[in-house]
């Protein structure tokens, strides 16, 4: 069985209708961590949202995680995205619920039912994310790193083969930075990709991983 998770061929990645990149061929293997670098606007998100079926592959061929994204119905993208965890910088918390309350919500929507298990699970992807004893904390009880944190536990609830995280540290100071970067290193120590955009140089000499650079509309491999 082959080891690659993420496969594209030849792929131009459009937002809002403007090509951002073109012919952007990249693959990416099981337990892979892997930096998406480059400025702002040189189309990392829109990779990402191409790679979890926000923004539709129409040149190219590719595949995340058994999925072919060019064919993907609409039906088929909540099996897609069950098996993604995604990170944003932009936590979208549910800032009316407690910490446990948004993972619950997110279990119970993606087809969760029994109660115990549920418990379980939360639970677990806390402890993982060293939040352990903050179930009962509201969002903004929580500080930036911890909101940061509980938001890879949401992410991590349903097992995903791949995380994709969009400059998950762009809001954090940088001994924060230096703690997600550590649970997201764990997690791909752990078999799972992960896929990170950034442009926190720093961050990426303290965490080595491979690198992809984004640059002039296109997508190189950086030595």
């Amino acid at each position: 069985m082959s080891d690659i998770i993420i496969h594209l061929d030849h792929c131009d990645i459009f937002h809002s209708k403007n090509l951002t990149l073109s012919d952007v061929s990249l693959t990416v293997s099981k337990g892979e961590f892997v930096y998406l670098i480059g400025r702002t606007g040189t189309g990392k998100s829109s990779l990402l949202k191409t790679l979890y079926a926000e923004i539709p592959l129409t040149h190219g061929e590719g595949t995340i995680a058994g999925f072919q994204l060019k064919k993907i119905s609409s039906k088929k993208i909540p099996y897609l995205r069950r098996k993604l965890g995604m990170v944003f910088q932009d936590f979208q918390l549910l800032t009316d619920r407690n910490a446990k309350q948004n993972l619950e919500f997110v279990l119970r929507a993606t087809g969760w039912k029994n109660k115990n298990e549920i418990e379980q699970r939360i639970q677990q992807v806390l402890d993982k994310v060293a939040l352990g004893t903050k179930a009962f904390k509201m969002p903004h009880e929580l500080s930036g790193g911890e909101q940061q944190r509980l938001v890879i536990a949401r992410a991590l609830l349903n097992d995903p083969e791949i995380i994709l995280a969009d400059e998950p540290t762009g809001n954090l100071d940088p001994e924060t930075n230096a703690e997600i970067l550590k649970v997201l290193k764990e997690i791909s120590g752990s078999g799972r990709t992960v896929v990170m955009a950034t442009h926190n140089y720093p961050l990426i000499e303290k965490f080595p991983g491979r690198i992809i650079k984004f640059e002039n509309g296109r997508v190189t491999e950086r030595a």
